[in-house]
């Protein structure tokens, strides 16, 4: 008796840790966690996938070093949150509900546990978040262009901009991410040329150097949408959606992914070089050598096992890099 106590003392504890850590996954909107959720807050919270907020809100800094212009005074740390909170939360979060809303289907394959096929939350209810939070996004970036005084509403022509292209990479008729090419790329500037250049129009003019240069590193952001195609292979192929994996298979994908990563991050890098700012080139340079590292740790050798693995290690390094260049044009007075 003594000893069956003492069994259950020693396990409860790790049921608990394991349940909590799966809680946590499905709050932040990542796979795998299939827990029964009541609480209509956080299965609102898991419609927006918290963890597809941070990239978006790294771009706004990002930006606002690329200006040249940023300084750590209390109102500008807080105009970048505001824009952070448009970039993320808001706009984000209503990119991955919509999202989510024309999903249905695939994820009741793929991912079943997910609130609109487990029957957690009514199409209703979805369809009004999808409104509050693009309403609200569409409110805060208006906002924006008041605080820095734009003439023309930048930042709300690039929030409407961006709220357009996420409908339409996830609604039919057009249905971007039906194309591996085109809906990975939509998704990749999506991710880390429109809050840069947000960011940048909030401190500084936003001119086509910059716009270039993003458009350009959003190619390596190509390679990061890819990643979360493998995931839904077995929806897509069932449902004829033409995701990488799909269509060149499981080993090609993964190539084409980091290839994508790799190769536009060493461009990017090719260009400081090219406006005299080596020593951030380096940096960014270096940055690269543990990507390929982990790269062939984890996602060339099982990129459906290890995709949230390969990405909590790798991509650390591809965001330092975007601040690294962020940085490096802010100081070349290019920007």
């Amino acid at each position: 008796m003594t000893e069956s106590k003492s069994t259950e003392i020693l396990t409860e504890p790790v049921e608990d840790k394991e349940t909590r850590s799966a809680k946590a996954r499905q709050l932040l909107g990542m796979k795998g966690a299939e827990v029964e959720e009541k609480s209509i807050w956080k299965i609102r919270l898991q419609l927006m996938k918290p963890v597809t907020w941070i990239p978006l809100m790294w771009g706004v800094l990002c930006g606002a070093a690329s200006s040249g212009n940023y300084t750590w005074s209390i109102e500008n740390v807080l105009i970048s949150l505001a824009c952070m909170l448009m970039s993320g939360p808001l706009l984000t979060g209503y990119t991955q509900t919509i999202n989510d809303y024309y999903d249905r289907e695939i994820d009741a394959i793929n991912e079943p546990y997910r609130p609109i096929p487990s029957g957690a939350i009514s199409l209703g209810q979805v369809k009004a978040q999808i409104l509050i939070l693009l309403a609200a996004g569409i409110g805060v970036s208006y906002l924006l262009d008041q605080w820095a005084g734009h003439a023309f509403p930048t930042i709300t022509v690039m929030a409407i901009g961006g709220s357009f292209i996420s409908y339409i990479y996830s609604a039919p008729p057009l249905k971007l991410k039906q194309n591996g090419w085109l809906g990975n790329y939509a998704l990749g500037a999506s991710y880390i040329a429109l809050p840069w250049w947000a960011g940048h129009a909030l401190f500084g003019d936003l001119n086509p150097t910059i716009v270039v240069l993003t458009l350009f590193y959003s190619l390596a952001g190509l390679g990061i949408a890819v990643v979360n195609d493998f995931k839904s292979v077995e929806g897509d192929r069932a449902l004829g959606l033409k995701s990488l994996p799909v269509m060149f298979g499981i080993t090609t994908a993964a190539w084409i992914c980091v290839l994508m990563i790799d190769i536009f991050q060493i461009g990017v890098a090719g260009y400081l070089m090219s406006i005299h700012q080596n020593l951030y080139a380096t940096i960014l340079l270096l940055f690269v050598i543990p990507q390929i590292t982990f790269q062939d740790m984890y996602f060339l050798r099982d990129p459906l096992k290890n995709d949230v693995k390969y990405q909590a290690s790798a991509q650390p390094f591809l965001v330092l890099g975007m601040l690294i260049t962020g940085i490096a044009l802010g100081h070349s007075g290019l920007s």
